[in-house]
């Protein structure tokens, strides 16, 4: 305690300057298009922004997207998200010159705030044997998928694989964090590491956390959706400026979107189809969608520590067809038109 109260005075005394942050030496201008290989069983064909039909990976690089996110489940109900079918399809978006980022659920299924399930074939399993199987894992598959980015787990504000990593509840989530943060290092050193928060709210005590635990980690990745995490865009830029000094990481915006239409494709219930769920100076219209992407890389761009930025579920159309019940919620919110035509919002990616 003596020195510590020593030390705090002789700061105050002679003040140190602190040094700056170091300038991200990446910039993601980037689009998860995890579905992607599913769509295309389907046989769907897509067309540029000329009305040339091309395949959506060639599309989103002549565009200028750089990086693809791919979500990663442990062991699905089908092929989707599965390992086999995600480290192929991260094949060919390396054989197209764009890079793999890689989303590790650390689930069966869709893992966010309010889900977080551990894997089945885990659910038994004493924490000393879960940190084992976590390192395990995760060494395993960024051994073989080696992306330049990987998320140790997918919107984890309360944690994740509950109950053991569930924060709210004394769960053990930085030991758990930091056993997935070593194993993706020691499987590719040259990946970054990203840890990933959905909103603003409560993401500078969650971030601090982080650093005071000493978790190792390369970057923070927000998710930012106008109709869940509030429609102040200046109070994201101001969030995303107080992380990067405070935590001194690079922060991307992992995650956001924007509705082209309110109108619907098929017949599944769309998450977006109001005005009241939209900004203003933004309408549902291809080219509200594109000010609004263009804003959003913008305020990336503005700040210190922006490394970047990445569109969701741009690749989600209505590909089951127009009757479909079980089709897209996404519809009206991604990359391509209800014709599956390249929109304007891909002017985004440009270098």
């Amino acid at each position: 305690m003596l020195s510590f109260l020593f030390e705090a005075c002789s700061e105050e005394s002679n003040p140190q300057p602190q040094p700056e942050p170091d300038t991200p030496s990446f910039f993601i201008r980037g689009a998860d298009l995890s579905l992607l290989p599913d769509i295309e069983k389907y046989g769907i064909q897509f067309y540029d922004k000329n009305g040339d039909v091309s395949d959506m990976l060639s599309i989103m690089k002549v565009a200028g997207c750089n990086t693809v996110r791919i979500r990663l489940w442990y062991e699905p109900a089908d092929e989707n998200s599965s390992f086999e079918q995600v480290r192929d399809f991260a094949a060919k978006v390396k054989a197209k010159g764009m890079d793999v980022w890689l989303c590790i659920h650390y689930s069966d299924t869709w893992a966010d705030p309010g889900h977080q399930t551990t894997p089945r074939a885990w659910s038994k399993l004493q924490l000393g044997e879960l940190k084992d199987s976590i390192y395990q894992y995760t060494y395993r598959v960024v051994r073989e998928i080696q992306p330049l980015y990987v998320q140790t787990g997918n919107e984890v504000n309360d944690g994740f694989l509950w109950p053991l990593g569930r924060i709210s509840t004394g769960g053990s989530f930085y030991a758990l964090i930091a056993e997935a943060v070593k194993a993706a290092k020691a499987a590719s050193p040259t990946t970054h590491v990203m840890i990933h928060y959905a909103g603003l709210d409560g993401a500078a005590v969650f971030f601090n956390q982080l650093k005071y635990k000493n978790v190792d980690f390369d970057a923070i990745g927000l998710s930012y959706y106008p109709y869940y995490h509030g429609k102040d865009m200046s109070y994201l830029t101001s969030v995303m400026n107080s992380l990067g000094k405070n935590i001194q990481r690079p922060v991307v915006i992992a995650e956001t979107s924007y509705p082209f239409t309110l109108q619907w494709y098929d017949n599944t219930h769309n998450l977006i189809g109001i005005a009241d769920q939209l900004i203003d100076s933004f309408p549902a219209s291809p080219e509200g969608q594109k000010s609004y992407m263009m804003r959003i890389r913008h305020i990336v761009e503005e700040i210190e520590q922006g490394a970047g930025f990445c569109y969701w579920g741009g690749e989600w159309v209505a590909y089951k067809g127009p009757n479909a019940t079980n089709g897209s919620p996404w519809e009206n919110q991604t990359l391509f038109d209800f014709e599956m035509k390249a929109l304007p919002v891909l002017d985004v990616f440009k270098d």
